[in-house]
């Protein structure tokens, strides 16, 4: 009997005893590589359109071809045109002989070109999407 007092004793010492250790408050401390946040600044600054040594980079993506033809002032028509329709996006337009070209936008994704160029096709009759150089820093605007 004086055996199993002892036993139930010592058992809930041990529980009581672990359950006041549970109610301590301790510290957590964190151990990282450096280099992670290197890489986080690196992916900041890529997302921004900027590299380490402040040069913009240029990214793929896609525009939309609102014009082609020889007619340089029916491009410079065609681009104003759009400008007052759009004028949050940006257009481009280039020259190889003998035609110039009407580009808008710059998007990352092919999709976002899509939508636009949805909503274009009632106003322009050609209408075509192009995988190109985009302007990054126009882009996070």
């Amino acid at each position: 009997m004086l055996k199993t007092k002892n036993i139930i004793i010592a058992v809930l010492f041990l529980l009581l005893s672990q359950a006041g250790k549970a109610q301590e408050t301790g510290s957590v401390q964190e151990v990282k590589d450096p280099l992670i946040d290197s890489l986080i600044k690196r992916r900041i600054e890529l997302n921004k359109g900027v590299s380490q040594s402040g040069t913009p980079l240029v990214l793929t993506g896609y525009r939309v071809q609102i014009f082609f033809g020889p007619n340089r002032k029916e491009a410079y028509d065609v681009q104003a045109k759009f400008k007052t329709l759009y004028p949050e996006h940006n257009t481009y337009i280039s020259y190889t002989q003998p035609n110039y070209r009407v580009k808008v936008g710059d998007f990352r994704s092919r999709m976002e070109a899509q939508q636009l160029m949805s909503s274009l096709r009632p106003i322009f009759r050609t209408l075509f999407i192009f995988r190109e150089r985009i302007n990054p820093e126009k882009v996070d605007q």
